[in-house]
């Protein structure tokens, strides 16, 4: 059950996960397109104050005795004086706007397995892309009672298909390339995070089980990997054996050592 009120940090489950990038250049980029925004407006409020609130617009006014090509100059005067502030003023809305778009963009979004958080203890620590020693990452790794369970999402339903037994991306409009089989790699990818834990001079042998996350659960599970959507990971870790001789310390040494891998 999920508690009502937030539980505090010290009860729930903690998550390690790479730091986000802070793209000094697209901050800067942020930065000048504001000033350009902000720039425009200031443009076109000032030339509509020549405009309205000046005799500046006197000095395209036609007299009866202007020739031909004088009438034409002020009445295009005329029609940059009153379209000048007005252009001015949509490119800088159209330049902020641009400036907001951006802003979002770089705005972290929170991985989903943050919503577990609230469901799973302090017992539990989760965390995203480790890099394991061979340059690999896995996507998702939580350690609890169970021991190790390594998580991999499956790209949406409808960019993947089963054809004669083999899976194909959706890459573009009608086209599909080979995918690799989504549970195959990731028991590949369990195995390799056993290796990785068992390289080290340990007295155990941590459990490795793999799970792929899918919004179809109805992939036919292997004997080596399950299928789960994502609210069902929490469900799915409780019903994991649990590996006795994992003590406390044994599970903190795990955990550093993915920690340092994150």
């Amino acid at each position: 059950m999920v508690p009502d009120r937030p539980m505090p940090e010290s009860w729930t489950m903690q998550v390690f996960h790479p730091r986000a990038s802070r793209r000094p250049a697209s901050r800067l980029s942020l930065v000048m397109r504001l000033s350009i925004g902000i720039l425009l407006l200031l443009l076109g409020g000032l030339l509509a104050y020549m405009a309205v609130a000046t005799p500046f617009s006197e000095r395209f006014m036609p007299t009866t005795r202007a020739s031909a090509p004088t009438t034409v100059a002020s009445a295009l005067g005329w029609t940059l004086l009153i379209a000048a502030p007005a252009m001015a003023g949509i490119a800088g809305v159209a330049w902020l706007a641009g400036v907001a778009e951006r802003r979002a963009a770089l705005r972290p979004r929170p991985h989903p397995i943050h919503g577990l958080t609230g469901v799973l203890g302090p017992e539990y620590t989760a965390a995203t892309n480790i890099r394991l020693d061979d340059g690999r990452l896995v996507a998702e790794v939580i350690v609890g009672p169970h021991g190790v369970a390594v998580f991999e999402p499956m790209p949406p339903a409808g960019y993947t298909r089963q054809r004669n037994g083999a899976w194909e991306l959706m890459v573009g409009k009608d086209r599909w390339v080979p995918l690799e089989n989504p549970l195959d790699r990731t028991v590949r990818n369990a195995d390799r995070v056993r290796r990785w834990l068992a390289a080290g001079d340990r007295d155990f042998v941590v459990r490795v089980h793999a799970a792929v996350i899918a919004s179809d659960t109805r992939i036919p599970r292997t004997p080596a990997c399950a299928v789960i959507s994502r609210e069902q990971v929490p469900a799915y870790l409780r019903s994991l054996p649990l590996q006795r001789g994992l003590t406390d310390d044994r599970r903190e040494t795990i955990v550093a050592m993915i920690r340092s891998a994150v």
